[in-house]
């Protein structure tokens, strides 16, 4: 990769802003063209995907303001392919991965890489990657997020790699096999449901891949590849210059050089974190001795989670508008403890590691920065559906759905929490009821606020939100959840958030035994009973069951001068209400016409 020689001037500062906005560009228009073609509900409405350009090297050049804990790992993924087919790596190949030892995150995330080969030289100059999380890739439930897997052969399809497109070719009996066939192989999984929309997906990450190739050579013809890289190069060098300095003034306002933090799972694992600033350098070391060892359960995050959370965390603490990318990890040097849940052995569960450690671990993040309070810490994520295998245990079609649910997020010095928001690592969108109602056997009763699940204080965190389904058919239904033991914390004396809550309201059936005692002598109407089912559970919910999920609301910061000044509290942040979601944006698109 070409760099600035010794005795330049140093980058000019409009052509920096430049790159840093063409590069950018590159991701969004890869993002654009993979919601236009995908087919999915959770691509094309939710959003559930991110779009990226990567250094010859592998190291992060741009992004999009996609989903954070996508972007943070895929670097990973990329330098994994590099290294497995290095000298093998041909115009016209697509990689294909999804295993958490080769840069993944979970399963349901597969990720999409493509070479961009220089048309003089014939060497690569860039890669562009993009990551999607796909509602169903087989294993033991619909969905491919159980709650109950032990290990990861029962999250469904395990792919550490695979050349989906082989020199323009496009492998669609090699795709089969890896989805369909070596999925159905482990007792009690299931290949993928629904093939067909998973390929359909897989191939608009190929095309949105391909846009971003077209889209970097152009600006390497307008610019010489030479420039490109220069500044791609001062970019990154900028994004390392501004985490330094960040550095130097977190240990200079705390008034030391050593931060520490530790939080609980809910099955009360430990992670646990202490930094310690070079302030002279600019640098910290990240260490995270004393977390936990490795769970039985699917809460292990691999260390590419842990190394996204990091960054993003970085990231955000930035006041600055410059693109996310590898240089906010030079001055970081990361310490993981091995065989603990944040290094797990090759067979762990990890479903639920990116999506609730994770939070977890910006929230420990955030905490030894003194940054914020804590966020809700949990995605909330739900998935149903159907199919699988019949009672032969033949492989039948079906489908799964899965979505993750908006909570509170923390509040900070100077501001409240935002109330019924994705938070950190996620930036998914919720699914639109009319999408949600019509595709799927499923009513939706309510979907709100949560009042009074703030943490209360000098500044209120966010509250979180109430999301109840009924179900229309009989269907295997099941939540992965975190903040069920452990309210989300305040800081300088601010309150928690609320815990979260999921209820079954199961109809009464005469066949279950639902019977009033007096029934024989007076017929009465049968009432539904409401059963908790704690954080992680996966029930078959008959036809008119309920699902009531209560998210976490987010801790508070600071202690309220009285209760008084409490309850009259500014509230601005709080924006009026708007029409939201696909269907919305297309009737604005209309009116502009």
């Amino acid at each position: 990769m070409a760099k600035s020689s010794s005795n330049s001037k140093g980058p000019d500062p409009i052509l920096l802003t430049l790159f840093a906005n063409r590069f950018m560009s590159v991701a969004e228009a890869m993002g654009r063209s993979l919601q236009q073609t995908a087919i999915s509900t959770n691509i094309k409405e939710r959003l559930d995907f991110s779009c990226a350009l990567f250094a010859p090297d592998g190291d992060l050049v741009a992004n999009a303001p996609f989903i954070p804990i996508h972007l943070g790992s895929m670097s990973f993924a990329v330098k994994y392919q590099m290294q497995l087919h290095k000298g093998n790596i041909k115009p016209g190949d697509v990689f294909m991965t999804n295993s958490p030892h080769a840069g993944g995150s979970h399963l349901p995330d597969i990720t999409i890489i493509s070479p961009v080969f220089d048309a003089g030289s014939n060497e690569i100059i860039f890669f562009t990657a993009s990551r999607g999380h796909h509602a169903d890739i087989g294993g033991i439930l619909p969905g491919s997020m159980p709650p109950t897997s032990t290990n990861i052969f029962e999250e469904g399809a395990h792919i550490v790699s695979f050349k989906i497109v082989r020199e323009g070719i496009f492998d669609k009996e090699g795709l089969y096999d890896y989805m369909v066939k070596k999925p159905a192989e482990y007792p009690g999984s299931s290949g993928c449901r629904n093939i067909r929309d998973v390929e359909s997906d897989l191939k608009a990450q190929i095309a949105a891949n391909y846009k971003g190739v077209q889209l970097i050579q152009a600006i390497v013809d307008d610019y010489g590849l030479e420039t490109v890289q220069e500044y791609m190069f001062h970019i990154r060098a900028n994004a390392e210059s501004s985490v330094r300095n960040l550095l130097k003034d977190v240990a200079k306002r705390a008034g030391s050089n050593v931060l520490e933090a530790i939080d609980y799972l809910d099955d009360g694992s430990p992670i646990q974190l202490r930094v310690e600033i070079n302030e002279a350098e600019g640098s910290a070391e990240f260490d995270f001795k004393g977390t936990g060892c490795e769970v039985r359960g699917n809460l292990n995050a691999p260390i590419s989670v842990v190394h996204s959370a990091v960054i993003y965390c970085m990231r955000a603490m930035l006041d600055l508008d410059i693109p996310l990318n590898a240089g906010c990890l030079v001055p970081l040097t990361i310490h993981i403890p091995q065989e603990s849940l944040l290094s797990p052995s090759k067979t762990a569960a990890v479903c639920g590691g990116n999506v609730l450690t994770s939070q977890r671990i910006v929230d420990v993040v955030l905490k030894a920065f003194h940054a914020c309070a804590a966020s809700q810490g949990c995605t909330n994520n739900l998935t149903f559906g159907a199919g699988g295998k019949d009672k032969d245990g033949n492989n039948v079609s079906g489908w799964g759905y899965y979505e993750t649910i908006a909570g509170g997020s923390g509040a900070g010095p100077g501001w409240h929490g935002t109330s019924g928001v994705h938070t950190h690592i996620t930036n998914t969108r919720i699914g639109d009821v009319e999408l949600l109602e019509r595709r799927y056997p499923v009513l939706l009763h309510r979907f709100g606020l949560r009042e009074g699940s703030a943490g209360t204080g000098r500044w209120r965190g966010g509250e979180g939100a109430v999301r109840e389904f009924e179900f229309t058919e009989a269907l295997q239904v099941s939540i992965l959840s975190e903040r069920r033991t452990r309210q989300p914390y305040g800081l300088e004396g601010g309150g928690p958030g609320a815990l979260g809550r999921n209820t079954w309201v199961k109809q009464a059936r005469e066949a279950d035994g639902d019977l009033p005692e007096d029934s024989a002598n007076k017929p009465q109407p049968l009432q539904p009973r409401k059963i908790n089912i704690g954080g992680k559970a996966t029930v078959f919910m008959g036809k008119g069951d309920r699902l009531l999920i209560e998210t976490p609301g987010a801790g508070a910061w600071g202690v309220a001068e009285d209760e008084q000044k409490e309850d009259e509290a500014d509230h601005s942040h709080v924006k009026a209400w708007a029409a939201r979601g696909s269907f919305a944006e297309r009737e604005a698109a209309q009116a502009g016409f």
